[in-house]
């Protein structure tokens, strides 16, 4: 009798979690499609690093235009662009630039052109908690690393439940270091400058130039 109980719960178990996926790929779904349908996007962040072992806590904020695969970052004093062949990492502070070209084997990285649709693809995913913040219904979906070199011990994605925005992006990694994402404003369809993308490097005469390849 004990075994039949037992393998009830199990099945009951399993069905309830496949039932949760399902409701979570369908929701995940939904943020691709969103993002997706827009022309670009602007987003304003703020990023917080922690580390309790280590005693650290760090805040920046920053903002980053999107369109396609292309960005333009600004976090931290450094600008980054990326024309969709290219990244130029800009530094003020050194007078330095590093051109690099794009890795398209690079899987882990999350970089702005995937931060808004990175979960499609090397994760595992079930649905978590719904938080109310500030009258907005947050979905937080959990999301585990296939990859088991991956540093990332699990990730919480928050979702609009009415926009199908993200709200925010929770790392946690292996070795207790806790990173977070929130959006802070998120603009789409705005008129861009047909140069947004594009390097100039007359703006920067007197900077170092480091070409990596």
């Amino acid at each position: 009798m004990k075994k039949i109980i037992l393998i009830t719960f199990i099945l009951l178990f399993s069905f309830s979690t496949q039932a949760q996926d399902k409701k979570a790929k369908a929701l995940l779904d939904q943020v691709t499609a969103k993002v997706r349908s827009y022309d670009n996007i602007v987003i304003d962040f703020k990023y917080s690093l922690n580390n309790s072992k280590e005693n650290i806590n760090q805040d920046s904020k920053g903002n980053v235009t999107m369109k396609n695969n292309q960005y333009v970052l600004n976090f931290m004093g450094i600008t980054k662009i990326f024309d969709g062949k290219k990244t130029y990492t800009i530094v003020p502070e050194d007078e330095e630039i590093t051109i690099s070209s794009f890795n398209e084997k690079d899987d882990s990285a999350i970089t702005p052109s995937k931060m808004l649709t990175f979960f499609n693809s090397g994760y595992k995913y079930s649905m978590d908690i719904l938080q109310d913040v500030r009258g907005r219904k947050i979905q937080y979906i959990k999301l585990i690393p296939t990859n088991p070199r991956d540093q990332r011990k699990e990730i919480l994605l928050g979702i609009d439940v009415q926009t199908k925005h993200i709200y925010n992006l929770i790392e946690m990694g292996k070795k207790g270091t806790k990173t977070t994402l929130t959006v802070n404003s998120f603009k789409t369809n705005q008129p861009l400058s047909k140069n947004q993308f594009t390097f100039a490097e007359s703006k920067y005469p007197n900077y170092y130039i480091n070409k990596l390849d």
